[in-house]
């Protein structure tokens, strides 16, 4: 008999209950008291939905070492200026947020009624560097802590104190917690060096018994532990091992995508953007063949220089799409279904300025013709409305179907349609 079961769609859409042992559940608790030692006079704010894991110590940490647990009501938890308020007037020590909500939530303005918060659990999302700056800046002297794990190993297996000077744009999810062991493997389930990009491993006590009623299922993702006794668990995040021992996570594998017959690592893409100092959140889909960064923070215009200074131009995304907020699920997770569909017009960044002359004509009618858009202006970046490397070979190869000299190292200089057709123009005239 489990301790509980909580159903979880994972990446798959499919719903499938976790049935999660007392060993594991017990051996998280104890880890969480031995970490942060709440006390009698705490005061535990009671939040997350119990369907989502978190709820889990939420409400039994408080109950088993004297602390008090308070009640959140429906719903408060979308509630930034409820939360602010009950924070100040139940006088709450310790609370969870989902990244994305403590986003929303020091974004709400004035927090300093929080002020007597001792500390901050986050999960469930990547944690992004600027969140921790903005946190330290909003609440200084309140501690954060970044915690990793799935539904599948009862709630959390990794933990990061974010209280370091320094702040990494990525923040670690740390190192295994009591009884836990991390493995990051190959395709062939053996170790990567560190440093390498891997999939990440659960095993240890808090490994779930399986999913319920889900035998297939169970055996393809709860493996028998190769260097230990015991099973482990295949997490389909991505991450690594940084020098001094600590985790990054990097995504899900199934962010992974191919474009063009090339595999892309989309989480690698939203690092990078992070690291943008006007960029606050990011995520980057796949869409009709196109990348699509969809970011919060102030609006940039040199995200694909920052990208191109460290990344190869095949994983620069088409389009930036900037929100005022991405969107949430009722859990407060990235809700990423509910990403809005990029307007393709607005892959142009400029006015539109008509064609001038047959040079410009024709180019803006190969060019729409290969970028699959509407229509062309003169300012237009070939780079910008989706082009690349494969795209600039072809359109090289149409254009010395009708005749006209081109090279595709001049598209990379001058990628505007008025410029690349002044540059076709003079190699015309020299020969």
């Amino acid at each position: 008999m489990g301790a509980y079961v909580i159903y979880t769609s994972g990446s798959t859409g499919q719903p499938k209950g976790v049935i999660n042992d007392h060993a594991g559940v017990v051996n998280r608790l104890l880890w969480m008291q031995d970490a942060y030692g709440l006390k009698p006079h705490d005061r535990v704010l009671q939040k997350t939905p119990f369907s989502f894991d978190v709820s889990v110590w939420e409400f039994f940490w408080p109950l088993f070492t004297g602390a008090r647990l308070v009640m959140a009501r429906p719903g408060g938890h979308k509630d930034p200026l409820y939360l602010r308020d009950v924070i100040a007037a139940e006088q709450i020590t310790t609370l969870h947020f989902v990244p994305s909500m403590l986003d929303v939530f020091l974004a709400q303005g004035d927090v300093r009624q929080a002020a007597g918060l001792v500390r901050v659990m986050c999960s469930g999302e990547a944690l992004p560097g600027s969140l921790v700056r903005r946190f330290k800046q909003q609440l200084p002297g309140i501690g954060l802590y970044n915690l990793y794990g799935p539904t599948e190993a009862a709630v959390d297996v990794t933990a990061w104190n974010c209280a370091r000077p320094e702040v990494a744009d990525n923040t670690p999810i740390g190192k295994p917690i009591a009884n836990t062991r991390m493995y990051v493997l190959d395709a062939q389930l053996q170790p990567v060096p560190l440093g390498v990009v891997g999939e990440l491993f659960i095993g240890g006590v808090q490994v779930a018994r399986g999913y319920l009623n889900r035998p297939e299922l169970t055996a393809e993702r709860f493996l028998k532990d190769p260097f230990s006794s015991g099973r482990m668990y295949r997490t389909g995040d991505l991450g690594r091992f940084l020098p001094d021992g600590n985790l990054e996570y990097l995504g899900r594998n199934d962010d992974q995508v191919k474009i063009r017959g090339l595999r892309i690592e989309l989480g690698e893409i939203q690092a990078r953007l992070l690291e943008h100092p006007q960029v606050q959140e990011a995520v980057v889909v796949a869409r009709d063949e196109r990348l699509v960064a969809y970011y919060t923070g102030t609006r940039a215009s040199d995200l694909r220089e920052h990208l191109l200074r460290g990344l190869p131009e095949f994983m620069v995304p088409a389009l930036f799409v900037h929100l005022d907020a991405l969107p949430l699920s009722p859990n407060g997770k990235l809700d990423r279904k509910a990403l809005p569909a990029p307007d393709v017009e607005a892959l142009s960044a400029h006015a539109y300025e008509a064609p001038e002359g047959d040079t410009e004509i024709l180019l803006a009618q190969l060019w729409a013709e290969l970028l699959k858009v509407e229509r062309v202006g003169r300012q237009d970046n070939f780079f910008e409305l989706g082009g690349h490397s494969l795209l600039a070979v072809s359109l090289i190869g149409r254009l010395r179907q009708v005749g006209m000299e081109a090279d595709v190292r001049a598209l990379f200089e001058q990628p505007t349609l008025a410029g690349y057709a002044a540059i076709t123009e003079r190699m015309e005239i020299v020969l």
